[in-house]
């Protein structure tokens, strides 16, 4: 794999991240330990969010998406990448279903299944056998718009590889093309992945296929791609004279003004051109040979250790350090809550039950105006749940009604290659029928993503302005607490000098975006500048709109007069030179038909848009009353509970402030422990 010091290096980076989530993870178990000691200040809800991102960094890993057009070698590139010929690479695609690579001490595949059959364990030999199909049967399915093994979810292999076991997980895709059925399977995948990378092939230059493919689901989407041109080296064998240097470097030459032409856009990260950081010129086969030949080969001249290089700086710099900084601050933000609520008992330590409760009376104001901008926040988001709700929907019903305006110039691209004629041939009928099908498909699903980008920005933009509403109510709501502590102990309480970073109260940060990894989203990626996971619950448009059932209505109402209309047009008398007239005529007659049924696909995705929308504010609204709540009822529970420890028992004032202080003491340690950690990863 790679050479022997670029491997080493790598290699030894993962470990060196998967040893720092370690001893981080031990040291937020000891934060739970010590939160727990503190359970009379109510911190419960630092508990539930610690213990969260302490499981989710533990089982975290790097995961990588691969993907690529068929006859891409993707296969024969993840055998030299993982420096062993594991996946079958005889044949393409190696395997006609979704598969996951990842890290297990003994070699085992398990397929799983959909509709609740039992996963199946099988052997290499047998999946070999079982699971993948040549070139030609998928493209034949592919036309059919049909899968290979649709009772199939996906595979998982486990193999005992130094890669996988230092915390690398692989996620190899079928072919592409433009069926709901395979996209949704990698669409799903695409945002909880730290990188994608996509295999073209250096003498099949950008396709249609794949740069139709880029246009749909890569463009705007915020995604960390590296684009791998595989086979460079069989550049070579095309040329009429492969021994000659300067017809190579021409051929070479214009190859990369291709890719180049056709990849730099999504080679751009705020305003700053990082092609030569995300596009490979890679040599897999003799790469693999060699690794396998002599594991000790520096396999220079093959492009894998220059993208191994760059990939391990990625994972390095920008995503382990991006994750772990997010766990720095959420234990920061933990310590600055007990330190408060520390500060806010030792005074009241003194108080006698009586006072206490004049004091804590004295204060129901406050505890209103808390509940107050609560109110006002939600309101807020709720506002903006149902404009944005009614906006993308009127906008998906306005984009249906028109699409029959440029029906004719947008479904050129989408007719099917085989000759018109050759449709007025029986024998070609059905053929050209089936064609048709996947053409429309792909005109209607290629429409629907174009219209799911804008909407997708405009629901960026909405979380963006709540997390800006966020902070602005945090600040308000940080005034009224500090309020509160004076008015309870005679004195202000700060946040801790020695921390930095945001001073908002627990639930602002959330909504800010700041705890990603106390939310499930082990990726570490802070999503639509509030980030919340919105994308997570819509998952990706397509679903949620309903292609299906979209489809279906022209099904049954637009293609199935396919036969009948071969009649008329068969009278026309077509010969050669009025073929494309004719063909024209057909699409006229198919926009006819098609525009009939646009206003009825109008009205009914409408509803099923606006109450995913709407759902997806929901949660956020939820999410953030379920923690303003949390905080006020814990800030009530710690004066009641004060108040029950005076009432049961006399107070040893001087050994509960000890307590207190240790616990502080021991909090603040452990939080220096974890930024000692970090930092030391950061200057690695």
């Amino acid at each position: 794999m790679i050479s022997q010091t670029k491997t080493d290096r790598f290699l030894g980076n993962l470990e060196k991240v998967a040893k720092v989530r370690r001893e981080i993870c031990d040291r937020l178990d000891d934060v739970i330990e010590i939160l727990q000691r503190s359970q009379k200040l109510c911190l419960d809800s630092d508990i539930e969010d610690i213990t969260l991102a302490s499981q989710n960094l533990r089982k975290g890993v790097f995961r990588l998406l691969v993907l690529g057009d068929l006859k891409r070698g993707k296969s024969t590139f993840l055998n030299a990448l993982i420096g062993e010929n594991l996946l079958p690479s005889d044949v393409n695609p190696c395997t006609a279903i979704l598969t996951v690579l990842r890290y297990g001490k003994e070699k085992k595949i398990t397929v799983y299944f959909k509709d609740g059959k039992s996963p199946e364990t099988i052997d290499f030999k047998a999946f070999k056998q079982q699971y993948t199909i040549d070139p030609d049967e998928a493209k034949a399915l592919e036309e059919e718009n049909r899968q290979a093994f649709p009772d199939v979810d996906y595979a998982v292999i486990e193999y005992p590889l130094p890669l996988l076991e230092k915390g690398v997980e692989i996620v190899d895709t079928p072919g592409l093309n433009d069926t709901e059925a395979r996209n949704k399977l990698s669409l799903s995948y695409i945002n909880n992945c730290h990188a994608i990378l996509f295999v073209f092939r250096a003498i099949q230059p950008c396709t249609l296929e794949e740069r139709r493919y880029l246009e749909n689901y890569i463009k705007d989407r915020k995604l960390s791609v590296f684009f791998l041109i595989n086979a460079w080296d069989e550049i070579r064998k095309e040329l009429i004279d492969d021994e000659s240097s300067e017809e190579l470097q021409d051929a070479e030459k214009k190859l990369r003004q291709v890719f180049a032409s056709n990849l730099s856009e999504y080679c751009q990260v705020d305003g700053e051109n990082i092609y030569d950081r995300r596009v490979f010129e890679l040599s897999s086969l003799e790469a693999l040979r060699r690794s396998i030949k002599n594991p000790e080969d520096t396999l220079e001249g093959t492009g894998f250790p220059e993208f191994i290089e760059t990939l391990n700086q990625f994972l390095l710099k920008e995503r382990a350090i991006v994750q772990l900084e997010q766990v720095k601050h959420l234990a920061r933000k933990s310590y600055s809550n007990l330190h408060e609520s520390i500060a806010r008992r030792i005074p009241l330590l003194s108080e006698d039950v009586e006072g206490l409760k004049a004091k804590i009376n004295a204060i129901e104001p406050e505890f209103k105006q808390l509940s107050e901008i609560r109110d006002r926040f939600t309101e807020e988001i709720r506002i903006m749940r149902d404009r944005k709700a009614k906006e993308v929907a009127d906008s998906l019903k306005e984009y249906i009604l028109n699409l029959g305006n440029t029906f004719e110039v947008d479904f050129v691209r989408y007719q099917p290659s085989l000759g018109f004629l050759d449709f007025l041939s029986q024998g070609k009928r059905e053929e050209f029928n089936r064609a048709f099908k996947l053409a429309f498909e792909r005109y209607i699903n290629e429409k629907i993503v174009a219209w799911e980008r804008t909407a997708e920005q405009s629901i960026e933009e909405a979380f963006s302005q709540l997390a800006q509403s966020a902070s602005e109510y945090g600040e308000s709501y940080r005034q009224i607490t500090d309020a509160m502590t004076e008015k309870l102990t005679g004195q202000k309480v700060h946040a801790p000098t020695n921390l930095d970073g945001d001073n908002s109260p627990g639930w602002a940060s959330w909504a800010m975006g700041f705890f990603s990894l106390a939310t499930g989203n082990v990726a570490g990626v802070v999503l639509a500048g509030a980030g919340f996971d919105w994308k997570n619950i819509l998952v990706n448009w397509i679903a949620v709109i309903g292609i299906t059932a979209f489809l279906a209505i022209f099904t049954g109402g637009l293609l199935a007069p396919l036969g009948i209309w071969a009649v008329p047009i068969l009278g026309m008398g077509v010969g050669a030179f009025q073929a494309a007239q004719s063909r024209e005529d057909f699409i006229r007659k198919i926009k006819k038909e098609f525009v009939k049924y646009l206003p009825q696909l109008a009205q009914e995705q409408y509803q099923p848009i606006y109450d995913a929308i709407k759902d997806c504010f929901d949660s956020y609204d939820r999410e953030v009353s379920k923690r303003i709540d949390g905080d006020i009822k814990s800030r009530k529970a710690e004066l009641d509970s004060l108040i029950e420890q005076k009432e049961s028992q006399n107070i040893d004032r001087e050994k509960e402030v000890k307590r207190l202080q240790d616990l502080d003491a021991d909090m603040l340690s452990e939080v220096r422990k974890i930024e000692t950690v970090y930092e030391d990863l950061l200057s690695a």
